[in-house]
């Protein structure tokens, strides 16, 4: 179980965009990504699933769209994470959720189903907006089933919804109100539910489900956390901890979504809020550091001054156990052929800095696209863990360069990405050469920040053995 998505409306955006975001995360092993454009011509039309080998015939006209596959997709399943389609949409897939035993008799797991590894490639080349996208997700899940539970978000310029799967077959979505954000752990998220609302999906047994097995254990509401998630004594650690650190950060705490649900300050507190108004309009920056943060400046941050105990407490969002991170954002304000970019970083978040590809290109630079199984730091994934391994030994000297790194840097791309905005808008570029244009502008993006991060690394390397131990200083 792991992963932390994070979302935030276009109201609550900085720069009016929705955005949807996600840590993907794996074990404490390297699990090397790749960043990747899939074309039409590509994308299968009989896919097999990962688990089981289920044979689930496809669509004639898929759309392009970038990815954010596994390398070993042979051993560990293709897992193609996050990506924006030519109809600029984008998806989400997945966060890993909870669920109980009331509902898993009720409603058991199906072994050959559809699962994590499978979903991004069945369901977003096929979508022009994101309710179309929940709804294609729902009824491959009512049809094939699934054997986990699973979170995901779907976005276009307008809105976002966010969706989650309940045992074997049945799911519900809301859609994310526009000047709000959410903060996703690895437990079921969704708390109050109104059926009946216009802003919600879900599949059509689960009124049944949910009544006919006496799932519901309010007497005055439905709340699908309580009533087919999970509430342990391992979400107080593992995943509630996450949600309070973030949104103590975040939120307008004197101003709750649903008045049930005021803020408490408290990490191990099952009733934190699945949506929230934020205190200020936030930005990809703001996104990015809570896709980074382990408990700063609380006794729980492993790198900080608490306890053995208190440092080891509970299970921070950065971690060694990041594979990639992703902030899709469709921009409203802008011509379609630029409005997608697929932000992305690789490896663990506190040692990265957020690229922002455009989304409507050809191809992906070979420095992130050719990633290789086994290591090489000539690559964007393995140099970054590279750095993060260095350093975890002293983080209160690479924490530093780090971050002045990538403050400087998200300066640098941030300029490349405004003139060929600028560019584009102009008309300077005819429109048969934009994606070209936009390919050449991703290449400048990744060669900066590649060698950028090799002379961090550099830096790294010169700091540390000046504090190296094993050394003997004589006086001449």
């Amino acid at each position: 179980m792991a992963c932390t998505t994070i979302l935030v409306g276009k109201a609550a955006s900085l720069d009016g965009a929705p955005l949807i975001a996600r840590n993907e995360d794996g074990h404490n092993e390297p699990n090397p990504q790749r960043f990747a454009v899939i074309q039409p011509d590509e994308q299968p039309r009989v896919y097999p699933t990962f688990r089981g080998g289920v044979e689930i015939e496809l669509p004639d006209n898929p759309l392009r769209y970038t990815s954010t596959p596994n390398v070993d997709y042979v051993g560990q399943g293709l897992f193609g994470a996050s990506g924006i389609n030519s109809a600029n949409v984008a998806m989400t897939a997945t966060e890993t959720i909870t669920s109980n035993p009331r509902v898993l008799a009720a409603d058991p797991y199906v072994d050959a189903s559809i699962g994590e590894a499978d979903i991004l490639t069945l369901v977003l080349p096929y979508i022009r907006s994101a309710k179309e996208g929940v709804l294609r997700m729902g009824a491959l899940l009512e049809r094939y089933g699934t054997y986990e539970p699973n979170g995901m978000a779907f976005s276009d310029a307008d809105e976002i919804w966010y969706m989650e799967t309940y045992g074997g077959h049945h799911w519900a979505a809301v859609r994310i109100p526009d000047d709000t954000y959410v903060v996703a752990p690895n437990r079921l998220n969704i708390d109050d539910f109104d059926f009946d609302s216009p802003d919600v999906l879900y599949a059509q047994g689960l009124p049944d489900l949910i009544e006919t097995y006496r799932l519901n254990p309010d007497t005055d509401r439905l709340n699908l956390r309580h009533t087919l998630g999970s509430s342990t004594v391992k979400d107080t650690v593992y995943n509630n901890a996450r949600v309070w650190y973030i949104q103590k950060q975040l939120s307008d705490t004197s101003r709750p979504y649903n008045e049930r649900y005021p803020f408490v300050d408290d990490p191990n507190c099952h009733e934190l809020p699945f949506i929230c108004y934020p205190q200020r309009k936030l930005s990809i920056e703001d996104v990015k550091w809570a896709l980074s943060s382990h408990f700063e400046n609380t006794p729980f941050d492993v790198y900080g001054a608490g306890t053995e105990a208190q440092r080891k407490r509970y299970r921070a969002v950065g971690l060694n156990r990041n594979m990639e991170a992703h902030i899709l954002q469709i921009r409203p304000d802008k011509p379609a052929a630029i409005a997608g970019v697929h932000w992305l970083a690789l490896a663990s978040n506190p040692y990265n800095c957020m690229v922002p590809f455009y989304a409507n290109v050809e191809d992906t630079p070979a420095c992130y696209r050719d990633t290789p199984l086994e290591y090489d730091p000539n690559y964007m994934y393995w140099l970054v863990q590279t750095m993060a391994v260095i350093g975890d030994r002293d983080y209160a000297t690479y924490g530093e360069l780090a971050a002045n790194f990538e403050k400087d840097m998200m300066t640098t791309l941030r300029r490349i990405e405004l003139l060929t905005d600028a560019r584009i808008e102009s008309g300077a570029v005819e429109a048969a050469d934009v994606p070209a244009v936009l390919q050449a502008a991703n290449e400048e993006m990744a060669q900066t920040i590649l060698a950028g991060t090799i002379k961090l690394l550099g830096r790294f390397v010169t700091v540390g053995s000046v504090h190296m131990d094993l050394k003997y200083t004589l006086a001449d």
